[in-house]
């Protein structure tokens, strides 16, 4: 009989080989970590590299009229918003066609910047280093104290610590400030108007706000020090000055220079606390000269800042990086000796040492909080006798100021002001939201690169979550600032559509993408921390990938887990910086204290600063208590 069998035609070659890569992408994706990596990938460079790399072409495309007008003027050309051309840069680098503009509008701000944080960075070494040496290697008592309440200044708000400045030393002599400050009431001495206000106080503050940093790198690596070094010093009859000048220091050396710059880098671009403190006009720092352009339709220009500022703090970062990288071999810590000898200071002087520092750094940690509470109910700033709980309780108007009035709608105390409290469940919610993302994308994040550590992929994905970091807040939001002015994105932009919801729409966006570096970094740290045998274990026996994560992975690392969804909550709440170019006046607890601030409603700035204060630090100690960690542990007591 014939054979009636139909024999399948024989696949061809190009068939063959979508059937290879079809079966190599099934088996790809069928890993949880390597679907993870791509989904991150494509999202990391959606929501990181697209608007960074949009801000920086906006520096080159000309954004409003007013702008080609000018630059026409200036360079005779024929260019039309739109057109793309690199004149905006020396139109404000080098401007000749008008006076003192490019000096005004850049070279100056800038000159001053740098020159305010370099000052800040040798504040910030010169405290943090000293505070260190001592609690490391002295016997002053009272160093648990000194190390829990050290950290405070860092841990609050830096524009609180303004705040608190000003509270403490505007008097009645000066035309910036209304009503005596706390050294007037007390004593009646009159600050200068350079003390209170400007340069000086701007980088005294924000070397106080940074001293920490040294603190905790410094002593980190004085306690973990090879006693040993020192011990064949003092062997070898060397003096103790010798010892610090010719090992200590040199040992130290790298988390100096890392302060220094990591200071230097926040400082230069920081917008707060000079805008808290520049009542006087006396001190126009770069950043505010960058958000005053924006907001003058001279966008272009605040473009051209922002990208100038971005790339210096990413140079110093990198270098940081490079030098901290080249020291790698500089061992300090060895299995030998691990006894330090501590420095006698006396017995009379380790004690007046230690009550020294006990009051300078309660005043600056604790005191502030009193100066708050102090300010909030003094009708008259000053006078302790009119002390009273209207601008906290009071249900009639507080405050007899029409244009706050016609803004805010309604001027009664804080836990009757529906103004506020409006702000205040905004602020909750967008680091309730933030905080979400953040620690979700952090655990997924660590999770992906862990287990695909030697990918280039995850690699990628690794180094572009840990970007926002590298980018100063204001250029941050400055970057989301030129994409929601695009046509696409307007419907995230409050000025144009007129609702606050646009408004926190972007804000989580923009906190969700900033504060990833946190919870991507914890939730690494997490994962690389637990063996892979557990989760073989699990596949083995079935498990799949989600009750893995929540029935073993997730307990095992809770805690720092919980840490990667609780600290960008905390720098989202006390967030001014970021948000200031996306937000209304009125959209954020830090918007409206900025506003109340700056129209001399006090009492009420005072009693917001108060409440997010006591809130930051409150939820901080609770981060402490619930991941048993603590930033001051970094050297110990």
């Amino acid at each position: 009989m014939p054979d009636n069998t139909v024999t399948a035609p024989e696949p061809s070659p190009m068939q063959r080989r979508f059937k290879k890569i079809g079966n190599a992408l099934k088996e790809y994706f069928s890993r949880p970590a390597n679907v993870i990596t791509v989904v991150f990938a494509i999202f990391l460079i959606a929501a990181v590299i697209y608007p960074l790399v949009r801000m920086v072409l906006n520096s080159i495309i000309l954004q409003t009229g007013q702008e080609a007008r000018a630059i026409n003027e200036e360079f005779n050309t024929s260019l039309r918003r739109g057109d793309w051309t690199f004149l905006q840069w020396p139109y404000l680098l080098f401007n000749k066609g008008t006076a003192g503009y490019s000096a005004n509008f850049f070279w100056t701000p800038l000159y001053r910047s740098i020159l305010m944080s370099l000052v800040a960075c040798l504040i910030a070494v010169g405290a943090g280093g000293t505070m260190a040496f001592l609690v490391s290697r002295t016997n002053m008592p009272f160093k648990k104290f000194i190390s829990t309440v050290f950290v405070f200044p860092y841990i609050m708000p830096s524009w609180s610590i303004a705040m608190f400045w000003t509270n403490f030393f505007k008097n009645t002599s000066l035309t910036a400030s209304a009503g005596k400050g706390m050294l007037q009431a007390m004593t009646g001495l009159l600050a200068p108007q350079w003390l209170v206000f400007g340069f000086w106080p701007t980088a005294f503050v924000m070397g106080l706000h940074y001293a920490p940093f040294a603190y905790i790198l410094v002593g980190g690596i004085l306690r973990n020090m090879d006693a040993n070094l020192e011990e064949a010093a003092i062997i070898l009859k060397a003096t103790r000055f010798k010892i610090l000048r010719r090992i200590t220091l040199p040992i130290v050396a790298p988390a100096i220079i890392s302060t220094v710059l990591l200071v230097f880098a926040g400082s230069v671009s920081s917008y707060t606390v000079p805008y808290f403190l520049n009542a006087d006009g006396s001190f126009q720092a770069i950043s505010m000269t960058l958000r005053a352009e924006l907001m003058a339709g001279k966008t272009g220009e605040g473009y051209v800042i922002a990208t100038i500022l971005m790339i210096l703090s990413v140079l110093i970062l990198t270098i940081n990086n490079w030098f901290t990288k080249s020291r790698r071999s500089f061992t300090t810590v060895s299995g030998k000796s691990g006894q330090i000898s501590k420095i006698n200071l006396g017995k009379v002087a380790k004690w007046i040492i230690a009550g020294v520092l006990v009051l300078i750094v309660a005043f600056f940690a604790i005191f502030p909080l009193i100066s708050f509470a102090i300010e909030s109910l003094e009708e008259t700033a000053g006078d302790i006798s009119s002390v009273n709980f209207k601008y906290w309780f009071s249900t009639t108007s507080v405050i007899d100021d029409p244009y706050i009035e016609q803004r805010i709608g309604e001027q009664y105390g804080i836990f009757f002001n529906r103004s506020i409290l409006t702000a205040f469940g905004r602020s909750i919610l967008v680091s309730l939201i933030v905080a979400l993302i953040c620690g979700t994308f952090g655990i997924l994040i660590g999770y992906a690169v862990a287990r695909k550590r030697r990918s280039r992929l995850a690699n990628f994905v690794g180094s572009v979550a840990f970007l926002p970091y590298l980018i100063p807040a204001l250029c941050f939001g400055t970057v989301f600032f030129s994409l929601i002015k695009q046509p696409s994105f307007s419907f995230l932009d409050a000025t144009t559509t007129g609702s606050e919801w646009s408004a926190i729409a972007i804000c989580c966006i923009v906190g969700g993408i900033k504060f990833i570096p946190f919870a991507s970094r914890s939730g690494t740290n997490a994962m690389l921390q637990l063996s892979a045998e557990i989760e073989e274990a699990a596949i083995i026996v079935g498990a799949p990938w989600p009750k893995r994560m929540t029935r073993i992975i997730f307990p095992i690392q809770k805690s720092s887990f919980i840490s990667g969804y609780l600290l960008p909550f905390i720098s989202c709440m006390r967030e001014y910086t970021l948000f200031t170019l996306v937000t209304t006046q009125f959209t954020l607890a830090t918007n409206v204290l900025g506003y109340l601030q700056n129209f001399g409603a006090e009492q009420l700035a005072n009693a917001i600063n108060l409440l997010l204060v006591v809130l930051v630090v409150g939820i901080n100690l609770i981060v402490n208590k619930v991941t048993g960690a603590s930033i001051d542990k970094g050297i110990g007591g």
